[in-house]
């Protein structure tokens, strides 16, 4: 029968309410239940009524040793020892984990560190190929200069060679011919498109002919000066322009210059200006058609321009 024996400790300072504890004992107090091999319970419960404080301390030593042993004998059955063994296990296994986990973050932040070593590997190799991009190219460019360089010196010394050997290349006797061809084509279209204006100065047929004789020289002489200018740049319309208005300007300020000399006054001053004007535009209208008519001649295939090598004449 369980008996339940109820205790009065004296108060502490500061005090507090012990919860009942209840203990598996045996209990003598039957012979019934003595008898019994089932353990009984003890019920030991705790209140802070009026005990003096020696008497406290022994029932807490009391109950302190009646669990210490209770939980040794808890302790020490065999199945309890399996599982304090697991537990050790357990723990053992969770350390491991732990360590293991801490591995595994310490080899995480080594792979991240070599990522970004990498990364940085990378873009430094990108900056390097296209330092070596830049060098090739700058390489490129000193190679052509210096084989430019080293034409343009070849030239300045070999620059008497070279004339040769295009001379050598020339055919001189064709390139005569081709200049008598333009001399005689300009000095015709010449003539003919400054014959209105010689028959506008002149009173009889006698005095044609010295016009038309310097309008025919001029032109032939023009004719084969602009085949040696144009050469083979035959739309080039400023040179053409040019040549014709150089020609024109010298022989028109050369007839002012063979007529009456300039006075000091205003009257002689616009005068010159106005027969200056005269000769210089019938003279550009002179050369400017004999620039047409070679110019025709060039296109059609009629005349070649200079120079004619002899690969091509062939």
């Amino acid at each position: 029968m369980p008996t339940t024996i109820k205790l009065t400790l004296v108060p502490f300072p500061n005090p507090k309410t012990l919860s009942p504890v209840t203990l598996p004992i045996t209990s003598p107090i039957s012979r019934r239940a003595c008898s019994s091999s089932r353990p009984r319970i003890l019920i030991v419960k705790c209140n802070n009524s009026g005990q003096r404080e020696g008497s406290g301390g022994n029932l807490k030593d009391a109950l302190a040793g009646m669990v210490d042993k209770q939980v040794g004998e808890l302790l020490n059955r065999e199945e309890n020892r399996v599982l304090l063994d697991g537990l050790d296990k357990a723990s053992q296994r969770v350390e491991m984990a732990k360590k293991e986990l801490a591995e595994i973050e310490k080899q995480e932040l080594e792979a991240k560190q070599m990522r970004d070593y990498i990364n940085q590997l990378e873009s430094q190799a990108s900056e390097v190929a296209e330092c070596q991009r830049q060098i090739l190219e700058a390489g490129e460019m000193v190679e052509e200069a210096k084989r430019s360089l080293g034409l343009n010196v070849d030239g300045i010394e070999d620059g008497d060679a070279f004339l040769e050997k295009e001379s050598e290349e020339i055919d001189r006797n064709e390139e005569r011919v081709e200049s008598v061809k333009a001399a005689l084509i300009s000095a015709l279209v010449g003539t003919l498109a400054g014959l209105p204006i010689s028959l506008t100065q002149a009173t009889s047929s006698s005095e044609l002919i010295l016009p038309l004789t310097i309008n025919f020289i001029s032109c032939a002489l023009f004719g084969v000066t602009f085949r040696y200018t144009i050469r083979r740049d035959l739309d080039n319309s400023q040179l053409k322009t040019g040549t014709s208005a150089a020609f024109g300007f010298v022989k028109g300020l050369a007839m002012l210059g063979s007529g009456p000399p300039l006075e000091l006054n205003t009257g002689s001053f616009l005068s010159h200006a106005f027969d200056g004007a005269v000769y210089v535009s019938e003279n550009l209208f002179l050369f400017v058609f004999a620039s047409v008519g070679l110019d025709y001649c060039f296109k059609m295939k009629l005349l070649s321009p200079f120079p004619i090598k002899k690969s091509i004449s062939r």
